[in-house]
């Protein structure tokens, strides 16, 4: 009875010890998952996706075996299942990633067979890979998971495509290797070749995504730029404007008390309008408590005014919005260029302007007259297709990363836009 209990252990410390590698593979896989996808937040899914991380890189693969393609789309539907966010940035992340594992198993199992002890030795040397891997990159990667609009992760998600047919082909090129020796000395070449080539592209398109979403924060950071700039301007026209009634104020007395004195009071209390109804006194114009929102609309309304258009305006943000203010910023400015761009081509000079926060939601709708031909897919109707056009599109990826949607309609000769989604507290 003792020498079976003795056996038993012993038969659970050797199966539960090579649980151990799988472990240290998953963690650190999961670890630098999280640098370039919104992972969810439920434990649950979290441990789930350290399992499925840790299980795929103990997977054999060799070239010429079938493994890998059962296991691609368990991968992917386990690694889509435990993240969040844009579904085309995770399906991309999630191709880099299989390639990453893949390419590294595919080399230790087909390459160090011919070793003393290869079992051992492929089981070691997967986590010191992934961890190593992971003990250079952390420091190098940005601390907080990047972000990328819609295009830019298509772009990732082509690119991520060619290693991932190269590392499908050359595994797969040979199902039965052992059947040539020919065939069999040509795979093991190509995978020679090509599973490193896959495992560095892997590597520089993780590179590759962390520069991009450097050079996106950049133009959010030029975007508030410009938004300040507009705020500073307009401080600096209104200082100007009061230098100058101060500096007038003067001959505006005397002039107000030469018509009192002689008689002529109504002569002076039409100069006293005049004086009262300067656009120094009467000061920026306040649509909303939202400051960012408030330097929008006020350059946007006093433009209007300029070019002759109506601006019909019904705004109530708060000061605080759980909403980045490059977002709201290009929401309210590209859906108003596009509206005051319409209206001022047409007879109706009218730019209705309805948005607010409440029970949880922020709702922007832009009405104005259509003027000229509207295109299905909303593009722009201007000869130089390069430099205009981007405004709807970006509008809608920004509702879509907040989980909203961006809706448009024409309905009795007015083009209507309406964004909507919901606010949180703290984005997840």
């Amino acid at each position: 009875m003792l020498k079976n209990l003795v056996e038993f252990c012993i038969l659970m410390i050797r199966s539960w010890g090579w649980l151990l590698p799988l472990a240290v593979s998953g963690f650190c896989l999961c670890r630098l998952c999280g640098t370039f996808v919104r992972l969810r937040a439920k434990r649950g899914r979290r441990f789930l996706l350290t399992a499925a991380l840790g299980v795929s890189s103990g997977m054999v693969i060799w070239v010429g075996d079938p493994n890998l393609l059962y296991t691609l789309p368990v991968y992917f539907l386990l690694f889509l299942l435990c993240t969040q966010g844009d579904w085309v940035g995770r399906l991309a992340v999630c191709s880099i990633f299989f390639c990453l594992e893949m390419s590294v198993c595919a080399i230790l199992d087909t390459y160090l067979q011919f070793f003393h002890g290869y079992d051992l030795l492929t089981r070691l040397a997967r986590p010191a890979v992934f961890a190593a891997l992971w003990l250079v990159l952390r420091r190098r990667l940005p601390g907080e998971t990047v972000t990328l609009p819609r295009r830019l992760w298509k772009l990732v998600l082509g690119l991520a495509a060619m290693p991932l047919c190269a590392l499908v082909s050359v595994v797969l090129l040979t199902y039965d290797r052992y059947d040539s020796f020919s065939v069999y000395s040509l795979s093991m070449n190509l995978g020679l070749a090509v599973l490193p080539f896959v495992f560095l592209t892997s590597l520089v398109l993780l590179f590759a995504i962390t520069v991009l979403a450097d050079h996106e924060r950049l133009e959010q950071a030029s975007r508030m730029a410009n938004l300040r700039e507009v705020y500073y301007q307009g401080l600096r026209r209104e200082e100007r404007q009061v230098r100058q009634i101060r500096h007038d104020l003067r001959n505006h007395l005397t002039a107000v008390r030469g018509l009192l004195e002689t008689g002529e009071h109504a002569k002076a209390l039409d100069y006293l309008d005049q004086i009262a109804g300067s656009p120094a006194l009467r000061g920026t114009k306040r649509l909303c408590e939202n400051e960012t929102a408030n330097v929008v609309l006020a350059s946007k309304a006093e433009e209007m005014a300029r070019d002759g258009l109506e601006g019909d305006f019904a705004v109530s943000l708060p000061q605080a919005l759980p909403i980045a203010d490059t977002d709201l910023c290009a929401l309210l400015g590209n859906a108003l260029d596009n509206a005051m761009e319409a209206a001022r081509q047409g007879s109706d000079k009218r730019v209705t302007v309805r948005c607010r926060a409440e029970k949880g939601l922020f709702m922007l709708r832009v009405e104005n007259a259509v003027c000229g031909e509207v295109h299905p897919d909303l593009s722009t109707t201007k000869a130089d297709r390069a430099a205009h056009g981007f405004g709807i599109a970006g509008m809608r990826e920004i509702a879509r990363r907040y989980g909203g949607s961006l809706d448009t309609q024409v309905k009795e000769g007015r083009f209507e836009l309406v964004v909507c989604f919901p606010l949180y507290l703290q984005r997840s």
